[in-house]
């Protein structure tokens, strides 16, 4: 009997009916699954008794009746110690008996003998799989390979309101990784979250910070997945294709690997394992060229359009080794060598390490480090695969050209050097240029030279004309023109196109790269925004007042004014980002500028006497200014080949650059640049995008151009991205609308907001493991009035909180706020918009505790928080209610504040500035808790309390004193002298009036 369409069930049916019936799976009884042993024995058995019959003979002639349970007593305990993945490709052995667990196609000869093996695996999909030997828990579905469970899936229907994101939260939440079952490379390899519309997989269960990355096949070039006419499931091609049969053993057979990371902090070595299972789009494109190789020959181009975030160096790995090993209909080898060319260090490793696991043969792949000989050798005793780079191109071309019969893969990953050819001959003139003027005309052409040399790939080519034995697949995130009209294929219009792509905006949108253009602001913006804050009462306009003489007067070779801009911005939001970790990038015009910017830096740093700020420099060679010699190494105190380690230390935030680290730099605590030099085209794009990486906590990016305009911009980005918009106004009363326009809907209350943020911003000390469900607590009464409302209702009310937010974060990127009540519903919208239904479109999981903590975290430690005040302590119990409000004034004792502060801090207050301070007094002793609290405490207890008030009143009065206000939120030391001050007071008259009442 089917299932009701609208449940679970349902969507069960539908793939189990497809696996049984077209995808080539048996059903499995779910009672066969054995808790304690996490497979199914009686497969096991059943698989090696059926294709592999000698053997089990032969053990049979061993252990007589026990074979069956010494079998199993056996694979358990290779699986615990080689781990699931190693089990299935080498099999284990039982007194010196092996025995294979998986049969898979070999790349060639596949006779009757080999295809008979591979036809007996056993395929089953079994459902409802009560896994735990600790309680009653299952899982929709389990696929196993000849017993062996490799894959779990939780199934999600949104006719139920539920979708994946509630899959997810349920394998992070509801299943415990150290069930055997889930345990890492010990059972299943992958854990797949599914609904109708999304798939989501991850290969390592890790509670909370379980990471999921989309296994969807992208829709117009963005997340998410076309229509599928035929089932109605956008989801179906997991069960259709990249379940079935052929296509899932071929994964685990030539796909999955164990990536090691290997890491020596402090002295000592850390080891980071990880099961690397194939993107979408990862896997899509191997199988492509794969498929057109086969069918076309060799001879042919491919381009491969993929973006930063793609994983380029697992796909080139993946497909080095599929060209290495692909043989014809008549077996014979299509390509004699697969060359890999690349200046990816960490490639040379990466292959090797994967390669073998796929074959545990070694040898298979040849760096070339040495000399054209060594390459020559290579290729002539038909290297596999073989691993060298840019510069030894023109050579390669050559000597392939001169084998002729033979046929070779060129694979090129993107060019990373920085320098080559004719550009390192002209580096002796532009470093001794005398002017920062002339040093900046010089190196724009020199990297007019540089950008041509990038180009010496299709010049060479094009030089030889088409060459029938050489197939050319060329990686890259940014293809030029020429490039694309080279290696492209027309499509049905006659334009050419990448044989593949995975596009930026894609990257995006499924997370795995930041949108470097979101909070991308030039310095005329910058400027406006920080001048217009002068008129709006929400902000504390006298911090950026200070600043608008400097960038009136701003000229473009001003090191020095540029320099404060840059490492104040830096002091008051970057270094706040990312829990504290973040980093900047600052991109110069010439290695005269990069020298000059970082004696600027340095000696700022110095006067200030600051000490969360330090600098690094790279440039090429040797820069000569006034007659000194500089090099990047005597400026930083170490080798050249040092500075990326150095870089990602706590020691080092801000990295000034000229010609070096603009590409191929991966520095994911990297958050804010400050660009000083004109940009265009491709290095615009792979400039601004040293940015994008993600980390944990990284929620955001900021640029600040000095030079380039917003549209030259957009437009180097157009071609990678599609549709791009940079912000370039923000008009500062549009918080002011869109907050009162969220108010009308009556979906939050001011009391819940207040209640969230005493919790949410209550100093780390402080903070208990029981807040996060506090935090739902308070925002869960407003996703349940949302509910209730109509449709149209919710996606205004969602839509406009979605505009604060943004609005909010971009604005408070360039100047402070001062105004709590906008902070406030900042931090619980943030929040709340996470939590509110989906409408079909991603959603983020507020119950990732991780990912709220880093959210926490991040805006405990900006500035803006002090505002919020500070968890009061516990005080001593009441023993009298109460009311009297003292409203004597003490005219003496204002007037010697005035005159303390004038004094200590060279003010100039006058006697009618005293208002300001009598005004706060009054309203601080017109709150019920601080009379209390002065009455029943200590002067050390009652600053507690006091000190969550001041601010509160010192805002509440921001309009009516402007100099003073100022003085207050600016100056740390001027607000604690007042505090001090008027504290004191506070606590006198208080406990005066008590005496005067005989209380």
């Amino acid at each position: 009997m089917s299932s009701p369409l609208h449940t679970e069930r349902a969507l069960e049916d539908a793939i189990e009916s497809h696996l049984l019936e077209h995808g080539g799976y048996e059903k499995e009884d779910p009672s066969e699954y054995d808790r304690e042993l996490a497979l199914f024995p009686r497969t096991v058995i059943r698989f090696i008794q059926s294709s592999q019959p000698d053997e089990w003979n032969r053990l049979v002639g061993f252990f007589g009746e026990d074979t069956e349970k010494e079998v199993i007593k056996r694979l358990v305990q290779v699986l615990q110690r080689d781990g699931m993945l190693r089990v299935l490709r080498k099999g284990f052995d039982l007194y010196n008996v092996p025995i294979k667990m998986a049969f898979f196609k070999p790349a060639s000869g596949l006779n009757p003998e080999t295809k008979a093996r591979y036809e007996q695996n056993i395929l089953t999909v079994t459902r409802q799989v009560h896994y735990s030997t600790r309680n009653e828990n299952s899982l929709d579905m389990v696929v196993s390979v000849n017993g062996l469970p490799v894959a779990t899936v939780e199934l999600k229907n949104h006719f139920t309101g539920q979708t994946v994101e509630n899959a997810k939260r349920q394998y992070k939440h509801d299943r415990d990784p150290n069930e055997l079952i889930f345990q890492f490379k010990k059972r299943t390899l992958v854990h797949f979250a599914v609904d109708p519309d999304e798939v989501y997989m991850t290969t390592r269960l890790n509670g909370s910070q379980t990471r999921f990355l989309p296994f969807n096949q992208g829709f117009n070039d963005g997340a998410g997945n076309p229509p599928d006419d035929e089932t109605g499931f956008r989801t179906s091609y997991l069960w259709r294709d990249i379940w079935q049969r052929d296509s899932w053993l071929d994964i685990l057979h030539r796909f999955l690997h164990l990536q090691v990371e290997e890491k020596v902090v402090g002295g000592e070595t850390t080891r980071k394992e990880t099961m690397i299972f194939p993107r979408f789009h990862q896997l899509d494109a191997v199988r492509k060229i794969e498929t057109d190789v086969l069918q076309n020959g060799p001879g042919h181009n491919y381009l491969i359009q993929h973006s930063a975030g793609s994983g380029k160096s697992n796909s080139i790995a993946w497909l080095a080794h599929r060209l290495s090993s692909l043989h014809d209909q008549h077996n014979k080898a299509i390509f004699h060598s697969v060359i890999v060319i690349t200046d990816r260090i960490v490639l040379d490793r990466q292959l090797q390490d994967t390669i073998y696991q796929f074959e545990h043969v070694q040898g298979v792949v040849r760096p070339i480090k040495d000399n054209s000989r060594q390459l020559a050798q290579a290729l002539n005793n038909g290297a596999r695969i073989i691993i060298t780079t840019l510069q030894k191109f023109g050579y390669i071309l050559d000597q392939v050209g001169n084998l002729s019969g033979k046929n070779f893969a060129l694979i090129v990953d993107e060019a990373h050097s920085s320098q080559t050819g004719k550009a390192a001959d002209d580096i002796k003139q532009v470093l001794a240029a005398p002017t920062l003027e002339e040093a900046e005309k010089l190196q724009a052409q020199i990297d007019a030279a540089v950008d041509e040399s990038e180009e010496e790939i299709l010049k060479e080519l094009s030089k030889r004309g088409h060459q029938r034995n050489l197939s050319y697949f060329a990686f890259t995130a940014t293809p030029k023109h020429k490039t694309i009209e080279m290696f492209g294929r027309k499509d049905e219009n006659g334009e050419y196109q990448p044989f593949h792509l995975y596009s930026m905006r894609q990257a995006i949108e499924e997370g795995f790269i930041l949108d470097v253009l979101k909070h991308y602001v030039t310095y005329k913006t910058y400027y406006k925004l920080a001048k217009a804050i002068e008129d709006d009462p929400l902000v504390d306009e006298r911090s950026a007042k200070r600043s608008i003489a400097r960038f009136v007067s701003l000229h473009p070779h001003n090191l020095a004014q540029k320099t404060e801009v840059m490492i104040e911005h830096f002091r008051r939001v970057t270094r706040h980002k990312i829990g504290g970790k973040a980093k900047a990038m600052v991109v110069t015009s010439s290695r005269l500028h990069a020298l000059r910017y970082k004696q600027a830096f340095d000696m700022y740093i110095r006067e200030k006497g600051y000490k969360d700020i330090q600098t690094l420099v790279a440039f090429s060679g040797t820069v000569i200014d006034e007659g000194q010699e500089y090099t990047e190494s005597q400026l930083n105190g170490f080798g050249e080949k040092e500075l990326p380690d150095k870089f990602d230390t706590d020691e080092y935030q801000v990295l000034i650059v000229a010609d070096k680290y603009q590409t191929g730099f991966d520095q994911p605590l990297l958050h804010t640049m400050f660009v000083d030099k004109k940009l265009s085209g491709i290095q615009a794009v792979q400039t601004l995008s040293r940015l994008n990486r993600t980390y944990p906590g990284k929620e955001d990016t900021f640029v600040l151009d000095f030079i380039n305009a917003p549209e030259d911009i957009k437009q180097a980005f157009l071609p990678y991205y599609g549709q791009t918009e940079l912000e370039q106004e923000t008009d500062l009363n549009l918080l002011s609308d869109l907050k009162n326009k969220m108010d009308d809907f009556q979906i939050y209350w001011q009391s819940e907001i207040d209640a969230f943020c005493q919790v949410f911003f209550r100093p780390k000390a402080k903070q208990q493991k029981s807040d996060i469900g506090r935090l739902h607590q308070y925002v869960d009464p407003a996703v349940d009035r949302f509910k209730a409302k109509t449709k149209e209702e919710r996606e205004e009310f969602r839509s406009t909180l979605a505009a604060y937010i943004r609005a909010y974060s971009f604005i408070t990127q360039i100047a402070p706020f001062q105004s709590v009540p906008l902070h406030k519903l900042y931090a619980y919208g943030q929040l709340l918009l996470r939590k509110l239904p989906t409408r079909g479109l991603k959603q983020i999981n507020l119950d990732d505790d991780v990912a709220l903590e880093y959210y926490r975290l991040q805006e405990t430690s900006n500035g803006n928080i002090s505002l919020m005040g500070e968890e009061p302590v516990k005080l001593k119990g009441i023993t009298d209610a109460g009311t009297g409000i003292v409203r004597e004034e003490k005219q003496v004792y204002l007037s010697s504040i005035l005159d303390m502060l004038n004094k200590r801090f060279g003010t100039d207050f006058k006697g009618a500035d005293k208002l300001f301070f009598d005004q706060i007094e009054q309203d601080i002793l017109e709150e019920e808790q601080i009379v209390q609290s002065a009455r029943n405490n200590t002067m050390d207890n009652f600053k507690y309390v006091f000190d969550e008030v001041f601010l509160e009143k010192v805002i509440e009065r921001m309009g009516q004193n402007d100099q003073m206000f100022a003085m207050v939120m600016d100056n740390l030391d001027f607000q604690n002298a007042v505090k001090t001050w008027i504290m004191k007071s506070v606590f006198e008259k208080v406990n005066e009036n008590n005496k005067m009442h005989g209380e």
